[in-house]
């Protein structure tokens, strides 16, 4: 495996302003993080990987000395199983937490066979119960939906929750005063490792199925950087600094997409050329951004999420815009 592409990843990395970047084993090194707050003795997950990543975050705790009673919150993004997928294993073995999420997706947690049957028809049956297995459900009672303007607090450590479509419809981000942050989720795009540069990170879009929505991802993205941020904390991958910096690529690259996706239209046949017009347009990004791999290199980093950006693209020209 070329190094460049799937460097090797810590479990934990701790960043400042007690914060843990945790790599939850899903898919690549480097490509899915759940992470751990701490303040004054209390801890709070946002995001939690997949089932399969449930005991990094229990060894995550015992790392940083904190006991399982300890943590308040586990705070969902959205209920994309990447990022909400071990949610109702890690609440059974956190028995203070309660489950954080938006409105629109608390009904998922409760009752998520609805959500893996829509999970099954678009990655297909062998894949999800391999890569995802079963997700447990969280009691109704320890699930908190999260509203526009609402907070959570973690000690003495308070996270502010904006609501932020885009991506999808049931997304939040969480404003973290302490470290002057955002919890992004997937609404900043997707930071991967193996896109490094000399500058830090490159970003490129995440427009998979099935709630894209091209401008609710710019309102959601001036909303973002509007407090002039230090970092976003991304799903995919880890802190990220000067997000001002990355943000008029990721949003021209949207543009780019709509704008191709419009040309070639939604019909079946268009797909093979709007996945190559897609990969196009994101090396041509990740170049401009000070990224030097190739065209080959660049595929095996984002693997199947240029296939899934299409797939939410076309889904979304079908729809009355």
């Amino acid at each position: 495996m070329n190094d460049h592409v799937h460097p090797p990843v810590p479990m934990f990395t701790p960043v400042d302003h007690d914060i843990l970047v945790i790599e939850t084993g899903y898919a690549n090194p480097g490509y899915d993080a759940a992470y751990l707050i701490e303040s004054d003795g209390r801890a709070a997950f946002v995001d939690t990987g997949v089932n399969a990543s449930v005991p990094r975050l229990l060894a995550a705790l015992e790392m940083r000395g904190l006991a399982r009673e300890d943590v308040d919150w586990v705070l969902l993004t959205h209920v994309h199983l990447d990022h909400a997928g071990g949610a109702g294993q890690l609440l059974a073995a956190l028995p203070n937490a309660r489950l954080g999420v938006h409105p629109r997706g608390a009904r998922h947690m409760i009752n998520p066979a609805p959500l893996m049957k829509a999970v099954r028809l678009v990655y297909g049956a062998e894949f999800t119960d391999r890569e995802y297995g079963t997700l447990a459900p969280v009691p109704e009672p320890r699930v908190v939906p999260l509203e526009d303007g609402s907070s959570v607090q973690v000690g003495k450590r308070r996270l502010e929750v904006i609501d932020s479509p885009g991506h999808a419809r049931h997304h939040i981000c969480l404003w973290d005063e302490a470290s002057a942050s955002w919890f992004t989720g997937d609404a900043f795009g997707l930071c991967l490792r193996g896109f490094r540069t000399a500058q830090g990170h490159a970003v490129v879009p995440t427009t998979s199925p099935s709630q894209f929505d091209p401008a609710a991802m710019h309102a959601t993205v001036a909303r973002l950087l509007a407090p002039a941020p230090r970092a976003v904390f991304p799903t995919h991958f880890g802190e990220v600094l000067h997000p001002e910096r990355l943000a008029p690529f990721l949003l021209a690259q949207v543009d780019a997409q709509v704008a191709a996706a419009r040309q070639l239209g939604s019909s079946p046949e268009s797909a093979p050329a709007m996945h190559e017009a897609f990969a196009a347009i994101y090396l041509e990004s990740l170049h401009a951004q000070g990224w030097q791999g190739s065209d080959a290199e660049m595929r095996a980093v984002l693997g199947v999420d240029i296939q899934l950006n299409v797939d939410g693209v076309r889904l979304w020209l079908d729809q009355p815009n």
